[in-house]
């Protein structure tokens, strides 16, 4: 009998155990932008996800913090994020006035946005999101990661091959024993022309947004005076044009995003102020600092038809958190600087072969006056962002986003835009479902069946803001832009610079000689026989793949042009003395010679 009792006991106790223990592949902690992007991706790459978010939304930044008028990325809808992008316009169409072309600022009420990334992720088979859930511990676990989370008032194990650290500040990696860098690198440093001589601790100012709601002229929503008000705080905004700031940040449903920079709610920051110990108090102040800019603007500026609704159902109606900028930085297997954005194709390390997203956020600059050195930046080009920066150099299968990505500060001026780390997290979770699908670790990843997983979910690796998705060809104009055979061209708009790949231009004998005399051994004889002029031809490419396949001429000739209209819907004629396009190169080059499946190690060098 005694015996029986304690089986039953033992067996209650190891059910109990059991019940307490979650196993998965992916393990995503953070719902911020890239945190969602990436737990999407994970499952549907077929892999079990744990998406785990301590507040109660999804989103981050862009709903949890109400960074809600979003311009970057416009151009580049790649993935989830021109998912998510295509949701809340199909959302607001019918709304008067809603602006739904192709690359218009991305603006929704932050509420809204959580729910259609909540509608997306409940859709994906495979994945499991759990929000009001924090964490509190991880630790190594073999080749994967244990971390504690409390649900339902009770600490649960979770066991996990792969872990995505996509929290605002990188908390999760900083407890697994990560060491960060933060403020301003030195140009010795990181090799960037405009980075100072001397690095600068100073990170960019968080913002406490506030969305307000006009409740009509004759409404009166004056907020009770903050703790700690001082008007002359916010003085600097009289006599500046009210309404167009406010316009500047226009959502459905007469609300505004305030997002003022100068005496509005930027808020000083330092590194010491965001972490756990300290955040609580600093927070406090900041959120103090906001609603004072709000009573200024109802009291001293005559908006008292302007209030917070309940937009947010916190105390004060304010966001959940703030719009952080900037962060600690950790050290990734690469880290990209600005050297990558303005001349990817004049490095030694080929970072734009490895690219697993994209972006082509303009870079903020938020500082108190005279507080930090003002970067000059040219134009701002449009750039792809490397694999190995978000894989931590010395701790196996954790991954990093946001604000703890490995790059410079003056790149995380860019890419901790919310949807450019979307794009991130989309990449950040094709390499995780890689790791976990054939059991390895980062030391080992592949760079190729990582971009072709994300290739297969619509995602971008080079930002060619003249290719759409619903071309038939954009994927072979990926992956031979990934490769490098044939290269961006830039295109200055304003502050920014476009990336395009220019389609229907032809090809430089010049530009695609190196690459193939790189990875053909046959091509030196090739060249040299042939003499190709300036412009590469159509006959020089059929040449050229005749001599790598060891392909009759003649036959390729002749069954090239059956199928240039027919099978390839090539607009042109075909002709042998004219220039081939860019986009019948790529098309053809992808076909027939598949530059694309050479393999690159994490610096984009070329491997057997």
């Amino acid at each position: 009998m005694v015996k029986k009792i304690f089986l039953i006991l033992f067996l209650l106790n190891a059910s109990f155990i059991y019940a307490q223990t979650i196993k998965t592949d992916i393990l995503v902690i953070g719902g911020s932008a890239s945190g969602t992007a990436a737990a999407i991706q994970g499952a549907r790459s077929k892999l079990k996800t744990l998406l785990v978010e301590p507040g109660p939304w999804l989103g981050g930044s862009m709903t949890v913090g109400g960074m809600c008028v979003v311009e970057g990325n416009c151009n580049l809808p790649s993935g989830i994020w021109g998912e998510f992008r295509k949701h809340v316009q199909n959302f607001y169409k019918s709304r008067l006035g809603y602006d739904t072309a192709y690359n218009a600022t991305l603006r929704f009420e932050p509420y809204t946005g959580a729910a259609i990334l909540k509608k997306i992720a409940d859709t994906v088979k495979n994945l499991t999101v759990k929000l009001n859930t924090p964490w509190t511990t991880i630790r190594k676990d073999g080749t994967g990661w244990q971390v504690s989370i409390i649900t339902d008032n009770r600490a649960t194990t979770v066991k996990a091959k792969v872990v995505i650290d996509a929290t605002e500040t990188g908390d999760v990696a900083a407890k697994a024993g990560e060491v960060f860098v933060s403020g301003f690198d030195s140009a010795q440093d990181t090799g960037e022309d405009l980075a100072p001589q001397a690095p600068l601790p100073r990170i960019q100012d968080i913002t406490w947004i506030a969305i307000l709601k006009d409740f009509g002229k004759t409404a009166d929503k004056t907020i009770a005076k903050p703790q700690g008000y001082d008007a002359d705080a916010y003085a600097c905004l009289k006599g500046k044009d009210i309404a167009k700031m406010l316009n500047e940040g226009r959502l459905p449903n007469d609300k505004y995003m305030v997002k003022w920079a100068g005496c509005g709610n930027q808020y000083p920051t330092t590194v010491e102020d965001l972490k756990p110990a300290n955040r609580d108090a600093f927070y406090a102040k900041a959120r103090l600092h906001t609603l004072g800019l709000i009573y200024y603007l109802q009291t001293g500026l005559g908006f008292k038809n302007l209030g917070l609704d309940d937009e947010y159902p916190t105390a004060d109606h304010l966001p959940y958190m703030p719009y952080i900028r900037e962060a600690g930085r950790a050290r990734g297997l690469v880290r990209m600087t600005l050297n990558e954005v303005y001349k990817p194709y004049d490095r030694e390390a080929r970072l734009y072969r490895t690219a697993i997203a994209v972006g082509d956020a303009s870079p903020g600059q938020h500082y108190g006056e005279g507080t930090a050195p003002k970067t000059n930046y040219p134009p701002f080009m449009a750039y792809s962002i490397p694999l190995g920066a978000v894989v931590l150099k010395d701790l196996d299968n954790l991954l990093v986003t946001e604000k703890a990505m490995s790059v410079s500060h003056l790149v995380n001026a860019s890419s901790m835009y919310p949807s450019v780390q979307m794009t991130i997290g989309q990449g950040a979770g094709a390499t995780a479902a890689f790791c976990a699908f054939f059991k390895t670790t980062t030391k080992k990843l592949n760079v190729r069946i990582i971009q072709g997983e994300l290739l297969d979910f619509k995602a971008w690796l080079l930002p060619f803001a003249d290719i759409k998705q619903s071309d038939p060809y954009f994927r072979a104009m990926q992956q031979v832009g990934a490769t490098g055979l044939l290269k961006g061209i830039p295109q200055i708009k304003g502050n920014s610079a476009q990336m395009l790949f220019m389609p229907d231009s032809a090809v430089n004998t010049a530009e695609v000689e190196p690459f193939f005399k790189e990875i053909y051994s046959r091509a030196f004889l090739w060249f040299n026989k042939e003499k190709p002029a300036g412009k590469f031809t159509q006959g020089n490419l059929l040449s050229f793949i005749s001599e790598i396949t060891l392909t009759e001429p003649k036959t390729l000739q002749v069954s090239m042009q059956k199928a240039w209209k027919a099978q390839y819907k090539f607009s042109s004629d075909f002709d042998l003395n004219r220039p081939v396009t860019r986009r019948e190169f790529a098309v053809l080059a992808n076909k027939f010679l598949n530059p694309f499946a050479r393999a690159v190690d994490i610096t984009g060098r070329m491997v057997n």
